[in-house]
């Protein structure tokens, strides 16, 4: 496992110059997979950079809604968020946390939603394993994966993907990611968004655990 010092500090020193248009417009793709309600549901953005999905969501929530969690191991990627959430009049509408992202600080069922845009690859399958964990039965969960064929992250980065985990060439290799995972009514689809493909899934975590034969 990458060592969590190292992972900050490397996404500590991309927070000020972070792509935030195109890390918007995968959340917006991925949310338009995964609607979410304007409610009380309880929701976490796992290792939300800049919070694009955070702030997607919180747009669309009603003003007394439970704030949404979002978690990440970088200082300054919360920093960011946090100013930006701030500029957009959405400061209470996201709890912020500096951590790691995995476990996720919450209790066993304790979640209505996860999502994680843009970042499951450098989590790893553990990841996957603590979202059944952390959602009710019934849940819901939606993540971005970058097709395998068009990803080439720099050196920095490349050292920080995590090895466990294969990036997906098509739908069906994220559909089965997921359905491998446990997750069940399973929904996935390659999309280009600027000149990079990512796979969306969504999934729900199933009432009753699933047998594997």
């Amino acid at each position: 496992m990458t060592d969590p010092a190292w992972m900050a500090r490397a996404f500590d020193e991309l927070a000020e110059d972070y792509d935030d248009d195109h890390h918007d417009d995968v959340a917006r793709a991925l949310l338009a997979l995964m609607p979410t309600s304007a409610g009380q549901d309880r929701i976490a953005d796992v290792a939300c950079g800049s919070g694009a999905a955070a702030l997607a969501m919180a747009r669309t929530r009603a003003p007394a809604a439970t704030p949404i969690l979002a978690v990440d191991l970088s200082a300054g990627m919360i920093a960011a968020g946090r100013a930006r959430a701030v500029r957009l009049g959405l400061e209470h509408a996201i709890d912020w946390r500096v951590g790691p992202a995995v476990p996720l600080p919450v209790a066993d069922a304790g979640l209505d939603l996860i999502v994680c845009a843009s970042s499951l690859h450098f989590l790893g399958p553990r990841a996957l394993s603590d979202w059944r964990r952390a959602l009710r039965p019934g849940g819901r969960v939606a993540f971005t994966l970058p097709v395998a064929s068009g990803f080439r992250p720099s050196d920095v980065f490349a050292d920080l993907v995590a090895a466990d985990l294969p990036l997906p060439h098509t739908a069906e290799d994220a559909r089965t990611l997921a359905t491998t995972a446990g997750f069940t009514d399973v929904d996935a689809r390659v999309i280009a968004v600027g000149s990079r493909s990512v796979a969306l899934t969504a999934a729900t975590n199933p009432a009753v655990p699933v047998r594997h034969t």
